[in-house]
């Protein structure tokens, strides 16, 4: 099943199909999974991983969010889908950049995830107008 097939069959779609948009929305919705799973198993950890789960928790949040509005199609609301793309790419370097300082296979990961769901909402940005 895809979340690509899922917007473009909505009414308001038709040749309209953003690519770049819908991948940015999977990408942010699966984000949204990796950073909730690796502050779970940080909280494992026999060492402080405080900020990597703060880290993750907040990217999750703004990564679920980004997804929600980056699938709507009725009606528009770019300048407030524009600042979230914006905001989690940001949202997804800053966890990178903590999950990066750990040797934790479930961080490389997830700091990974992060990395290529910020690069899609950077590649979404200009097509969304």
């Amino acid at each position: 099943m895809s979340i690509h097939k899922m917007i473009s069959l909505h009414p308001d779609v038709g040749d309209d199909f953003n690519e770049a948009l819908a991948t940015a929305a999977r990408h942010a919705m699966l984000c949204a999974e990796m950073c909730t799973s690796c502050a779970d198993a940080c909280v494992a950890e026999k060492m402080d991983m405080a900020q990597c789960i703060r880290s993750c928790l907040d990217c999750a949040d703004v990564c679920a969010a980004t997804g929600r509005l980056a699938i709507r199609r009725t009606a528009q609301n770019v300048e407030m889908l524009r600042l979230m793309l914006e905001t989690c790419a940001r949202a997804c370097e800053l966890c990178a950049e903590e999950c990066g300082r750990h040797e934790h296979e479930h961080c490389r990961l997830c700091a990974e995830m992060c990395r290529e769901c910020a690069s899609d909402c950077r590649k979404a940005l200009p097509t969304v107008q």
